[in-house]
């Protein structure tokens, strides 16, 4: 049988689509990517904003559609979404014929089972504790890069997210098992880890009783066949000094920090439910930089939070040019049912939000486009992620600057012939917008 998987949202969704699938083809289910001749599809689904959660209906009533024109016997959705609307998912969409939560996705089999035999199945475990995996993970990245989750669920209830509420209460992944995903990942030809949670820097606090972040790092280091370790997802103040230590001293981490800070005004941090406040960001920002003189630091924002002022919006405006992020992404604020934001007074208009986002990016560009050119000179590292198309010997690669699928690239003219994957030394020879150029050095 043929199975179209089909994995929406974030990273950490992308984990347990890919512990599905190795479920599914160690019982012998064949991979295929065209939906026209899928036996079974399954819709790992998302709903962390609207647009993620607009996608994630219309792909499901999409492949609905095809259900009832095509081959497909079983239509499965898993996730977030199916987790947070079980109820309207089953009444509204009768052709999906399986229903899994975020913490049942170990049932994936079992409910593939069922389906085939007419039988409607649904599992939605308590969110607690962590799911099983009784098979091998399918790596989807291409192979030279994989994610790990070493948490799931968070506790900080900030107040616009809906996350606590589909995913739970904050779990680490037992130190242990991590070490030995990762070594599995290296023996594989993964080369660079790249570490999720919707919290990583808390990892360790509910399994030891404290922080453990560094430890791990220390740990992954230590494992052959990895060249780089990413970190992402570090809430701001919950960075500590030890981490701090063994980003510097474990020389396959890479100086790269994803350090999601959403606002800077005080008021509207508070009334966020984030636990910091500016004069923090600013003392935690200056001392990464003190001590690690070349991190890259990425970050996120929310535009128009509910009664967020144009004053507000102009404080946040100099806080990034001040800042000057070596990365960042700006969204519009999203009111998630459910959440104490979505019943806030003095709701921004979608007009504004959107102005104010293109203003935050606009302004971002000018400080990236500058820390681009100040590169040229600079001898990196490039992970090889491909050829481009119609153009002769030029590749693109990823410094250690730039996470997959969110940050920029380097572009590399070279008479060698690359393959993806392949880690090569260049020097930063010009720039163009968020990307770098390069040529190899010897």
């Amino acid at each position: 049988m043929k199975l179209l998987f089909i994995s929406l949202g974030c990273d950490k969704n992308l984990v347990d689509s890919e512990y599905m699938i190795g479920m599914l083809t160690s019982h012998g289910i064949e991979l295929t990517d065209d939906e026209t001749e899928a036996d079974i599809i399954i819709v790992n689904s998302c709903c962390f904003i609207g647009d993620a959660k607009e996608e994630s209906i219309n792909t499901i009533l999409e492949m609905a559609e095809q259900k009832k024109t095509g081959c497909c016997k079983s239509l499965i959705v898993t996730g977030c979404l199916a987790q947070r609307y079980q109820e309207e998912v089953k009444k509204e969409i009768p052709e999906v014929d399986a229903i899994l939560g975020t913490n049942s996705y170990d049932s994936i089999w079992e409910a593939l089972e069922s389906t085939l035999k007419n039988q409607f199945y649904e599992n939605f475990n308590t969110l607690s504790g962590l799911p099983k995996h009784n098979a091998r993970r399918v790596v989807t990245t291409g192979g030279h890069f994989a994610y790990l989750k070493i948490a799931e669920g968070c506790n900080k209830n900030c107040t616009y997210c809906v996350i606590p509420s589909v995913r739970g209460r904050y779990r680490s992944v037992p130190m242990e098992e991590l070490v030995q995903s990762a070594e599995e990942l290296a023996a594989n030809g993964v080369k660079e880890l790249i570490l999720v949670a919707q919290e990583t820097t808390l990892y360790g606090v509910d399994l030891y009783g404290r922080k453990c972040l560094h430890e791990l790092l220390d740990r992954l280091n230590e494992i052959p066949g990895l060249f780089w370790i990413r970190i992402m997802y570090c809430y701001p103040e919950e960075i500590y000094e030890e981490l701090i230590d063994s980003i510097i001293k474990d020389k396959k981490v890479c100086h790269y920090l994803d350090m999601p800070i959403q606002h800077c005004n005080d008021t509207i941090l508070k009334r966020m439910g984030r636990k910091t406040n500016k004069k923090e960001l600013v003392e935690r920002i200056t001392n990464l930089r003190k001590r690690i003189p070349d991190i890259t630091l990425r970050t996120t924002l929310i535009c128009g939070f509910p009664g967020e002022t144009g004053e507000q919006h102009e404080e946040l405006m100099q806080f990034v040019n001040d800042m000057e992020f070596d990365r960042l992404g700006a969204f519009s604020y999203s009111a998630e049912e459910g959440t104490p934001a979505a019943e806030m007074p003095d709701q921004v208009e979608e007009d504004q939000k959107k102005e104010w986002q293109a203003e935050i990016m606009e302004l971002e560009e000018e400080v990236i486009f500058d820390k681009n050119e100040s590169m040229k000179g600079q001898i990196l590292y490039a992970f090889i992620e491909g050829e481009v198309a119609d153009e002769n010997n030029t590749y693109v690669g990823r410094t250690y600057r730039d996470a997959p699928n969110v940050d920029g690239y380097i572009f590399i003219n070279t008479d060698e012939e690359l393959m993806t994957g392949d880690i090569v030394k260049v020097k930063v020879t010009g720039a163009y917008e968020y990307d770098l150029i390069g040529t190899i050095v010897k």
